[in-house]
């Protein structure tokens, strides 16, 4: 009697293709991930130093500095205690600035994915290949640094970046210079010595409770 052999299963194996594809994809490299993981942490932290904004636009705080001295002292204090909020501020006057120019903003997204994705966040092994050719990290340094220097020459983007960080930086000057600093930092050293007197008691407290277990 005849026996007839089991059919078998297909069995797809990866091609080199499909493994290059998938060990050069940007989007799932560790470096990216790790990117984003920090990122996300430091954006964490800045907003836990964010300062209310009640105590920001507080009329009642605002008055004319008596000299240059005067201003550039109120700068420097308000600048170490807002930096946080005026940081987004900034970023509101940039992001604001680019939202009325989408072409600006589509320009510069492109520009910012293509050094992400060509040389930040791009594994250096295997190369980068374009229309055949191997480019070495060096090259595509050089490239994108080249390339960025022509968008920011003979684009708006340029001009458009620097005018709104000079707006935003008018902004915190003019802020900084006529915001009254001394009740912030009464209260900023308030907090620390009660922050610090709290601490202690806690500790006793800690210290009579691990007793009475």
């Amino acid at each position: 009697m005849a026996t007839t052999n089991p059919p078998l299963l297909p069995i797809s194996t990866p091609t080199p293709a499909t493994q290059a594809a998938s060990t050069t994809d940007p989007a799932t490299s560790p470096g990216l991930r790790l990117f984003l993981s920090r990122f996300s942490d430091s954006i964490q932290r800045s907003l836990s130093d964010r300062r209310p904004w009640s105590e920001l636009i507080d009329r009642t705080a605002l008055s004319r500095p008596e000299s240059l001295s005067d201003a550039t002292s109120r700068l420097r204090k308000n600048l170490s205690y807002f930096r946080v909020n005026y940081a987004a501020i900034i970023a509101l006057c940039l992001g604001a600035s680019l939202l009325t120019h989408p072409i600006s903003l589509a320009v510069l997204l492109a520009l910012l994915a293509a050094w992400c994705f060509l040389y930040l966040f791009r594994p250096s092994d295997p190369p980068l290949v374009i229309f055949g050719r191997t480019f070495s990290d060096r090259e595509t340094l050089l490239g994108l640094v080249v390339i960025s220097i022509l968008v920011a020459c003979f684009t708006s983007v340029g001009s458009l970046i620097i005018s709104a960080l000079l707006i935003g930086s008018a902004l915190v000057c003019l802020h900084g210079a006529f915001r009254m600093p001394e009740d912030l930092f009464l209260d900023e050293v308030d907090s620390v010595t009660g922050g610090a007197a709290g601490g202690l008691l806690s500790f006793l407290g800690g210290g009579g409770s691990t007793g009475r277990i």
